[in-house]
């Protein structure tokens, strides 16, 4: 099992941010005591990812909801409007969350730092 490390580049490299949308790069970690943010990381491919421990199982798509949820309430959008672009039957997910580009981008690197 490979190690991630912190990224020292922080959450803007796990992102892409467009007019209509932004699309996150998420490493979640299931049966977590609670649902909760964690730091950006880079993998050993290069790639980085917000890490997320949720507190579902990865059972019948529960830890995909309760990450839908968490997102969506944390971001202040509707849950239609956070999907699961690529990865649902992986830790490494894109999420896409629709609405005005730039202001989901601030409200994530708030997120960041609240922790």
């Amino acid at each position: 099992m490979t190690k991630l490390a912190p990224s020292t580049v922080g959450v803007l490299a796990a992102m892409v941010v467009e007019q209509g949308s932004v699309t996150l790069a998420v490493r979640a970690t299931p049966k977590a005591s609670k649902t909760a943010l964690g730091t950006v990381m880079v993998m050993p491919d290069g790639r980085s990812a917000l890490s997320v421990r949720v507190a579902a199982p990865p059972v019948d798509g529960a830890a995909n909801a309760a990450l839908i949820a968490f997102f969506s309430k944390r971001l202040g959008v509707r849950r239609s409007d956070v999907t699961i672009a690529s990865g649902e039957a992986s830790r490494l997910k894109l999420l896409r969350i629709s609405g005005d580009g730039e202001r989901i981008a601030g409200r994530i690197q708030a997120m960041i730092g609240d922790g």
